[in-house]
């Protein structure tokens, strides 16, 4: 195990120092921009409606939550929750990282075949080796492995990789100062994990919000839990190839997108350049906290500094704006629905049953 904090200390190490330079020269250029945009936030006096109501869609997907409850394990491993955040702060003391690529591995999980752990095998063909999945960083699986082998010591074969998971991605949102909900618990781990799944439903940089609401829609979230879950952004990086054309040529148009705010885009130009040398390079997607969990991000997109397309999409949009302005206003609000829709996301395909799961003793070998 020293082995592997050791790799996973060294990872993170390289990780910062190849982007002190990036997130010095954005701070430089974007902080006095950023704090004036969210100005409003500690001085706006104005009473914030309840979240919006929206109608959900019929869900091709099953979502099957009921069969979860927080004390699934309460005779059989009554220490869970405490064995993963042993590990799980540890963890973000050691390589901060960890939390947004724990957090998107998690969404990433729930999104293809449900919130089974299927993300997590490593073979050749599954989940993990498709296009869409190449940018999650490693970090996260090690974390859920280690928390996994923790919790074997105390519970051998009781408590699935899926849970693993989703509690240490609880665990993270709480560590970089969001809301600490309740984890519903008692999935299988799924015994089917396909790169060819993958594609059709992971949202891309550039979707369009209609095919974002359809998406979601087709997993049982509504527009509401949408806004509110594309709030995990306001922590974490996003490489350069996942923005370029906004900064280049948008649409195909050669020119950028007239939505960026024009002193990001400058700033971001000199880190992402069009051709060669911005493959590796990452950028935060907050930059005045990228490791700090708070509502900043919409106030991001309110000051049209998104980084990514499908961010600064949400305030764009007319259907997604009001959310985008409401959440951006009371970090109340936003932690209260982004605990509901984390909650409403991990019940996702949950596989309950030997027919259709299993218990894996390691998260990335199918059981035999």
């Amino acid at each position: 195990m020293s082995s592997t904090l050791l790799s996973s200390s060294t990872t993170s190490n390289l990780l910062f120092r190849t982007t002190a330079t990036v997130v010095l020269l954005l701070s430089m250029l974007l902080l006095p921009i950023i704090q004036t945009s969210h100005c409003y936030k500690t001085t706006s006096t104005t009473t914030v409606a309840p979240l919006i109501k929206l109608p959900q869609r019929p869900s091709n997907r099953s979502i099957r939550s009921s069969v979860l409850r927080v004390d699934f394990y309460s005779k059989s491993c009554p220490q869970l929750d405490q064995l993963v955040s042993s590990l799980t702060s540890q963890q973000f003391k050691d390589s901060p990282v960890t939390a947004p690529a724990t957090i998107r591995l998690f969404f990433h999980d729930c999104f293809v075949e449900g919130c089974d752990g299927s993300i997590l095998i490593s073979s050749s063909g599954a989940e993990r080796e498709a296009e869409e999945n190449k940018g999650l960083a490693k970090e996260g699986f090690e974390v859920v492995e280690k928390a996994k082998a923790l919790v074997e010591t105390k519970c051998p074969g009781i408590v699935s990789c899926a849970d693993v998971l989703a509690i240490a991605a609880r665990d993270f949102v709480h560590l970089t100062g969001g809301p600490y909900y309740q984890v519903k618990k008692g999935r299988w781990d799924g015994k089917i994990s396909k790169a060819s799944r993958v594609g059709s439903n992971i949202p891309r940089a550039n979707s369009t919000i209609d095919q974002l609401l359809n998406l979601f829609a087709s997993k049982g979230l509504s527009l509401q839990d949408m806004v509110a879950l594309s709030g995990a952004h306001t922590i974490g990086f996003s490489h350069c190839n996942q923005f370029l054309s906004r900064l280049y040529n948008y649409k195909g148009a050669n020119k950028p997108d007239p939505s960026m705010d024009l002193r990001l885009l400058k700033a971001l130009r000199m880190s992402c350049p069009p051709f060669g040398g911005s493959a590796g390079m990452i950028v935060p997607f907050d930059v005045a906290a990228p490791f700090t969990f708070d509502n900043a991000y919409y106030g991001n997109l309110e000051a049209k500094m998104g980084l990514l397309a499908t961010d600064q999409g949400l305030f764009m949009d007319e259907r997604t704006r009001e959310v985008v302005v409401e959440l951006g206003k009371e970090k109340k609000k936003f932690f209260e629905a982004f605990g509901q829709a984390m909650e409403k996301m991990g019940g996702i395909g949950v596989k309950r049953g030997r027919k259709h799961g299993e218990k894996r003793k390691v998260c990335s070998q199918h059981m035999l």
